[in-house]
């Protein structure tokens, strides 16, 4: 019964539903995101987001794409590779 108490504890998932009000920006439209949502979404100024239309609905979430900036300052002297040696070229390449 533990167990089972603690599994369902795991798989809990909360939500928030609030309300916000669509208003005019430049000529589009725009919605705040409520600062709790965006800190638990890890959220800031310029992040990116995917808009998603469905039927009847509008979802907005995080774009967590890696970029090519962040892969390169995780690059370090433990995970960084020796050079890779090709065998040469054996049709029109160009090199």
């Amino acid at each position: 019964m533990r167990v089972k108490a603690f599994e369902e504890c795991l798989n809990y998932v909360y939500t928030y539903a609030m309300k916000a009000t669509i208003q005019k920006w430049g000529n589009s439209l725009g919605v705040r995101i409520p600062s709790i949502m965006a800190k638990d979404l890890m959220l800031e100024n310029g992040s990116e987001v995917e808009l998603i239309e469905e039927t009847d609905k509008i979802i907005i979430q995080p774009n967590r794409r890696a970029r090519l900036g962040d892969l390169l300052q995780a690059i370090n002297e433990s995970n960084i590779h020796e050079e890779i040696e090709f065998k040469s070229p054996c049709g029109n390449e160009a090199w």
